[in-house]
């Protein structure tokens, strides 16, 4: 472990092929959505694309890998199978973490098996990840200087909506988790699919309770929000005593070809560090295809710096 930790993050690989779709899993909801995918989403979504991710995303020697949702598209048992491979080829569950997306937890009727069960080692706190317990959240994954705390804003929702909700009992934990990790010296990283901040989205794809949210990082604080859902670069601010905290957004981690607003692939090469003076620095790499055909590479480059803490 050196002073520096490198992490990787990935969101929104939406994986194809779908496969499973039967009877016992038919809605109105997943009809639409399968059409959705076979007349465009599947030309922009490819497998092979996040497979050159996944690679590069190893080739940066990471400390631990974050993943912030939507691994599937119409919540299918097959594709959380799928998923499962995908995620085991980026490394062992103690060096990986998720959450899921909006597209994980895609409608009520499950007809099998959640992603909560079939992707749990990669969402257990680090004291439980070897055990076969229900998954709870927040979790707290802890490893050298950084605690990863992962949120499932993910909830069923009806057609045409993808917004997502924490809930009063998810947020009540949260505050508590980030006060104690803040007096253990941990630099906190916080993982959640949608963007967590108000008026970071429509209101059908947003964050019922992201004013509460917000309300709970102002107080408590972090050091980085992770994000994804929107399928493009973001960078905003939230609000904290003695400086703001970095909300970071990534693009699809599978885009072979650019998609109205949405860019080719894309990932963050994160590197946490504190400097002499105590204050967290964040060396942000985004690394991604420059065109369609072309190979990972590094497009630009950023420092975000948090002041030393009060």
């Amino acid at each position: 472990m050196t002073d520096t930790f490198t992490l990787v993050h990935l969101s929104d690989a939406h994986l194809g092929p779908i496969a499973g779709f039967n009877l016992r899993h038919f809605n109105t909801k997943r009809l639409l959505g399968f059409l959705n995918w076979e007349r465009g989403r599947r030309f922009v979504h490819l497998r092979s694309v996040a497979d050159r991710m996944a690679a590069d995303a190893l080739a940066q020697n990471p400390d631990h890998i974050a993943v912030t949702g939507d691994l599937a598209n119409l919540g299918l048992p097959a594709e959380y199978s799928s998923a499962l491979g995908w995620l085991a080829t980026l490394g062992d569950p103690e060096r990986v973490s998720v959450v899921p997306g909006n597209h994980d937890i895609y409608t009520g009727r499950m007809g099998g098996a959640s992603c909560l069960e079939t992707w749990a080692p990669y969402m257990r706190s680090s004291e439980s990840w070897t055990e076969s317990a229900p998954v709870h959240f927040p979790y707290v994954r802890t490893q050298g200087p950084v605690a990863v705390i992962g949120l499932n804003s993910a909830i069923p929702t009806p057609l045409f909506v993808a917004a997502g909700e924490l809930g009063e009992g998810q947020l009540s934990r949260l505050a508590l988790t980030l006060d104690r990790l803040r007096d253990a010296g941990f630099i906190r990283v916080v993982l959640i699919h949608h963007p967590p901040l108000p008026d970071q989205a429509p209101p059908a794809r947003a964050l019922r309770d992201a004013a509460e949210l917000q309300r709970v990082l102002e107080r408590c604080g972090a050091e980085l929000v992770l994000h994804g859902h929107n399928h493009r670069e973001m960078l905003a601010w939230c609000p904290h005593a003695g400086g703001g905290i970095p909300v970071l957004g990534v693009a699809s981690a599978s885009a072979g070809f650019a998609h109205k607003r949405e860019p080719l692939a894309r990932s963050h090469v994160l590197r946490i560090r504190r400097d002499d003076g105590g204050a967290v620095r964040i060396d942000c790499e985004m690394r991604g295809l420059d065109e369609p055909d072309g190979p990972v590479v590094s497009l630009a480059r950023r420092e975000l710096v948090m002041p030393v803490r009060p």
